[in-house]
């Protein structure tokens, strides 16, 4: 074992850049160069997964940077088996640094004869050799206890309220922050708080699933700057209708953030017809061309946040703090001014 194990990165397929912008930061934040660990990551020609690790990593404190995100089967084995590989080249820690949780929305059985995949998905995790997790915004807080190692939740909502402080300096007193669902007050009031703002909720009604019957707002947003704020969009149906109806309710502009722009099938196009000013979504997720160069998308970088957090997880001190805006804004200097 080494006499000093230093935090090494390696990265799946599933959001190389955000990979790299880490290990950057990382060099930024130690003064010493971080790259990621040599490996290869490939397929057969029947698609099987194939890992190989170039690099010695005996009693090493490994971090294994990997989005869940669509292909979401294929990039969830690519996490299974790197893990596999490292745990029996005798690794002496496993992180599992996973920037967005997939299957995080079957978190419960909200129907008979259907299966809570998310406690399923934690279960192989475990089952793999992952000693740890660190993620972003999970879609319910109760998927922490699906897992039987430690589970280091971040959340976008402190970085989201530099953001909006910096961009909508001088008009703090016009915003009030909007749940798009009843489902989600308790970010939107997190977030509320955060920025000083007021708080509404769309309610919406769904005839089946996927279709949506009836939608009301709670609270008043006549003249003001509204803000949806929510941890995952995506096919964007729900958002923009909910931008249509804080309009017509006499909102003065709407803006939306969320964590995770999965953003499929036709949300990009979507997003850019709506009355949404802008979306602000992080880069938890690889954004494509698409979304790169959609007008009104924009995107937050969640690098600076994550590398700290994996080098307070390897030097043992307080992820937690990494929840309050005074100590991320310290780690986003250069980017963002508070008003």
């Amino acid at each position: 074992m080494p006499v000093h194990v230093e935090p090494k990165l390696i990265a799946g397929n599933s959001n190389v850049p955000l990979a790299k912008a880490i290990a950057r930061r990382m060099s930024l934040h130690r003064g010493v160069a971080v790259e990621l660990v040599g490996a290869r990551v490939e397929r057969f020609n029947d698609q099987e997964i194939f890992v190989e690790v170039f690099e010695n990593v005996r009693g090493e404190d490994m971090f294994v940077i990997q989005s869940t995100s669509n292909p979401a089967n294929d990039s969830l084995m690519e996490l299974l088996i790197m893990t596999d590989a490292l745990r029996r080249s005798s690794a002496h820690r496993i992180t599992a640094v996973i920037p967005y949780f997939g299957y995080a929305r079957q978190d419960r059985r909200a129907k008979a004869r259907t299966p809570i995949s998310a406690k399923l998905v934690a279960n192989l995790m475990t089952t793999a050799g992952i000693d740890r997790v660190l993620t972003l915004d999970l879609h319910a807080a109760q998927i922490q206890g699906f897992f039987d190692v430690p589970v280091d939740n971040l959340y976008a909502a402190p970085v989201f309220a530099l953001d909006i402080e910096h961009h909508f300096n001088g008009r703090m007193r016009e915003m009030t922050v909007v749940s798009p669902d009843v489902g989600g007050v308790a970010r939107a009031r997190e977030l509320a708080q955060r920025i000083g703002a007021g708080l509404a909720i769309v309610d919406k009604r769904r005839a089946r699933p996927g279709e949506i019957a009836e939608m009301t707002v709670i609270g008043d947003v006549k003249d003001q700057i509204c803000v949806i704020v929510d941890d995952i969009c995506d096919t964007a149906g729900t958002l923009c209708k909910a931008a249509e109806l804080l309009c017509e309710h006499g909102a003065k502009e709407v803006h939306a953030y969320i964590t995770h722009g999965v953003l499929s099938g036709p949300a990009v196009e979507r997003v850019s017809k709506s009355m949404l000013k802008s979306l602000v979504i992080t880069d938890s997720i690889e954004p494509t061309a698409a979304v790169r160069n959609a007008p009104n998308i924009r995107i937050v970088p969640t690098a600076p946040m994550f590398a700290q957090a994996i080098l307070n997880i390897w030097n043992g001190t307080s992820v937690s703090s990494l929840f309050e805006a005074d100590s991320l804004a310290p780690i986003y200097e250069g980017m963002y001014t508070r008003g």
